[in-house]
């Protein structure tokens, strides 16, 4: 008799072990809905917020704009034309230095900017005096960085390839000939934008670009 007692012992025990982990499961998943409730509702909403609508700059016919790859270049027209029943508009520009008209379509005028004001004129003159920079890189990596200085058509890049490439001198032997080509490419582009903002003649210009220089004595010597 005591035997049996003890067996029915055990099972009681078994049965509250049980009941007491079923007890502590829901528990726990309840705690962590609330914890996930609590959390969603402490988040902001987060609204989207439209983009403003960007204003197109309206150039007018005579204006000057400078075309990255090209430089300096004049608005001669402004045309219409159906291509594939679309209607676009676009500018003639005139680009003298290289004789060449270009056809830039109105919606795409972000390549365009137009010439720098006077102060930033006067700006491109004071990087002109300063000391260049002499870097010990391989040439030819040094050329295409040049390169990219000016036909990303901001002028402050600009002067500073003339200033950098600007040896004070005519002397051939002194430049190779890649650095000469990219040297008069440079200050080609400069010079017209001088004339452009200034609205002098290009020997003015020349004497004023080349005083900054310093190549003052080269053109007296010519002379």
């Amino acid at each position: 008799m005591p035997k049996k007692k003890k067996t029915k012992k055990t099972k009681k025990t078994k049965k509250i072990i049980k009941l007491k982990k079923s007890k502590v499961k829901p528990s726990v998943k309840s705690i962590e809905k609330k914890v996930t409730n609590t959390g969603q509702d402490d988040k902001p909403e987060i609204k989207k917020v439209k983009k403003q609508a960007t204003e197109k700059r309206i150039y007018n016919i005579k204006d000057y704009v400078v075309y990255p790859k090209h430089g300096v270049g004049k608005i001669t027209a402004i045309e219409k034309a159906n291509i594939g029943e679309i209607d676009i508009n676009f500018y003639k520009i005139l680009v003298e230095k290289e004789k060449l008209t270009l056809t830039v379509p109105i919606n795409q005028q972000s390549k365009l900017r137009p010439i720098a004001s006077i102060n930033q004129i006067n700006k491109c003159i004071s990087i002109l005096k300063t000391k260049p920079k002499i870097k010990r890189t391989m040439w030819s990596r040094r050329a295409q960085e040049y390169d990219q200085k000016i036909n990303s058509g901001k002028i402050y890049e600009l002067a500073e390839v003339v200033k950098d490439l600007n040896k004070k001198t005519d002397i051939i032997a002194d430049q190779s000939y890649s650095e000469r080509q990219l040297f008069e490419k440079a200050y080609e582009r400069l010079k017209s934008e001088f004339e452009a903002v200034l609205k002098i003649n290009p020997e003015e210009v020349q004497k004023k670009m080349d005083k900054a220089l310093g190549r003052t004595k080269i053109s007296e010597d010519t002379e």
